[in-house]
């Protein structure tokens, strides 16, 4: 019974730390901002991404919600904060549908499975961020207005950069798969 618990314990203690070193890698993936065209690309779509993928819905969901967490109590772990705010205030602006989208996306990511085909894997991630991107420019166009050019604004900067992060999941995906044998 006492080596079931101390076994219990240990499982317990090691996704605690999972998950928070998801949050800080969350964190470094968004203010990392590699040149691109037509902006600047951070890593934020990619690691949640791939964390669903890794982790599993589970454990890559409450990574994603810990990340959200701190960046709503003020911590500043968003892409542009705190130059542009911090807390409740900088979630609640223009890039919280895009921030909810990681949730659904991390959820989807991790659907990709070992025997899915190069070709699947690719449409599973695309459906993925495409979650974000749906949830962003909702939020988006709620905010700034449906008269706005919202998917000039919100997204069309942003695909290239997408299609090269997807491209690159796609072909580590079942190499990332195996991540999840250690979990």
């Amino acid at each position: 019974m006492e080596v079931i618990k101390q076994n219990t314990q240990s499982k317990i203690i090691k996704y605690i730390l999972i998950i928070f070193l998801s949050s800080i890698a969350l964190t470094i993936s968004a203010k990392i901002k590699i040149p691109f065209y037509p902006v600047p690309m951070t890593m934020q779509t990619f690691m949640v991404l791939f964390l669903g993928i890794s982790l599993g819905y589970k454990i890559g969901l409450l990574a994603v919600c810990l990340y959200l967490f701190e960046g709503i109590i003020g911590l500043p772990v968003f892409s542009n904060s705190p130059e542009r705010g911090i807390g409740i205030v900088y979630f609640t602006g223009p890039t919280m549908g895009y921030l909810i989208g990681f949730i659904l996306a991390c959820f989807l990511a991790s659907l990709v499975k070992v025997k899915d085909n190069y070709l699947i894997i690719f449409l599973k991630l695309i459906f993925s961020v495409s979650t974000i991107y749906i949830l962003g420019i909702l939020w988006l166009g709620t905010i700034i207005g449906w008269d706005k050019p919202i998917i000039e604004l919100g997204v069309a900067p942003f695909l290239l950069a997408e299609i090269f992060k997807i491209s690159i999941l796609t072909l580590l995906a079942k190499k990332i798969l195996n991540i999840r044998k250690f979990i």
